[in-house]
């Protein structure tokens, strides 16, 4: 008896108003012709998009994986369709798929799904299915990312009335500060209750809670740096190891040399969560001054000859190894480290 097995293989390419959709039917092994249509990014563009997948016999199964870019927000109402149908999807990093494709000419939406539908079927067997949509998790993103926000812009307000004491007369620069004095405050306050509902996301969800609590055993690690962990990671999605954290967070050294003509140091790689490796460093700082085996560890390295960005970048990098580790084995931390007589 024979039977007959088809495999679907979807790219999508995602803007603010639309997305681009290419989709690749491949029957008994033989690739059949790709289509290419394009669909609102709303509500009922989705279930326009839903009714042309059942219609193109799609089976919402393992056999038919969806590939698309992070985009930060405008690829929410896609994966929160996938994960509801049950379609697997694959959340790719941007810059890890533009790679992929090597030398490419020309691009557009169209041109840009074609691209990622190319890569479902080329990367099948490789790529992990993104998990389920939690809207727990979206919250807790969508609070940390405005609290930044937030306290950028604080910053700058507070900085730049300070550079115009120099230069302002009194009566002039006390009404700019009291003009501006209410707005400070409104920040303040804001800032306040954010980090009161990140407070509450994490105490009203387990799976968070647990992991916040492995975090904060963590010496150097805070409040804010273990909640940040958490939503980067979707909760430590797919049990990132060490040095996987280690090279998303931009602190892992890599080796820099070419034959005899390029004897390079080892160095971090600039592509990296640039936010998380600002909190890292916070905390390198922290554990450095206050706990004694990484401050034993520092004024070692310090007396030997090293630089000290260097030294607190081997901090950030033993830091985020023991994070990796308590979440892995669901231990706290334990600090075994002996002050000798």
């Amino acid at each position: 008896m024979i039977t007959t097995t088809t495999k679907f293989f979807i790219g999508i390419d995602v803007s603010k108003p639309y997305f681009d959709v290419s989709l690749m039917a491949v029957m008994n092994h033989s690739k059949q012709p790709v289509k290419s249509i394009q669909f609102e990014n709303t509500a009922s563009g989705i279930k326009l998009f839903e009714k042309w997948l059942r219609a193109q016999q799609v089976t919402m199964d393992e056999d038919s994986l969806v590939v698309i870019e992070n985009t930060g927000i405008y690829h929410r109402l896609i994966w929160s369709f996938c994960s509801k149908a049950q379609l697997p999807i694959h959340i790719g990093n941007a810059a890890h798929i533009k790679w992929s494709f090597g030398i490419a000419r020309g691009k557009n939406d169209k041109i840009d799904s074609l691209r990622l539908c190319n890569y479902a079927f080329k990367e099948a067997d490789g790529l992990k299915a993104s998990p389920s949509l939690d809207p727990s998790l979206l919250h807790l993103k969508d609070f940390i990312a405005t609290r930044t926000k937030l306290l950028k812009q604080l910053s700058g307000i507070k900085t730049s009335i300070r550079e115009m004491k120099d230069t302002n007369e009194k009566p002039h620069q006390k009404l700019m500060e009291k003009s501006l004095k209410e707005a400070i405050q409104g920040m303040q306050k804001s800032i306040k209750n954010i980090e009161t509902e990140i407070k509450k996301i994490i105490a009203g969800n387990e799976a968070f809670k647990t992991n916040y609590n492995l975090l904060m055993s963590i010496p150097g690690i805070g409040h804010v740096t273990a909640a940040y962990l958490i939503a980067c990671t979707s909760n430590f999605a797919g049990s990132p190891s060490g040095k996987q954290l280690a090279c998303y967070a931009g602190v892992a050294p890599f080796e820099h040399s070419s034959g005899i003509s390029i004897k390079g140091k080892t160095r971090v790689h600039r592509m990296a969560n640039k936010e998380l490796k600002r909190l890292l460093h916070l905390c390198a700082l922290s554990a450095t001054q206050h706990n004694q085996e990484l401050k034993t560890y520092y004024n070692r390295k310090k007396n030997e000859g090293k630089h000290s960005m260097a030294v607190l970048n081997a901090v950030r990098n033993k830091i985020i190894l023991r994070v990796a580790a308590v979440v892995k084995n669901q231990m706290p931390f334990k600090n075994n480290y002996k002050i000798a007589a």
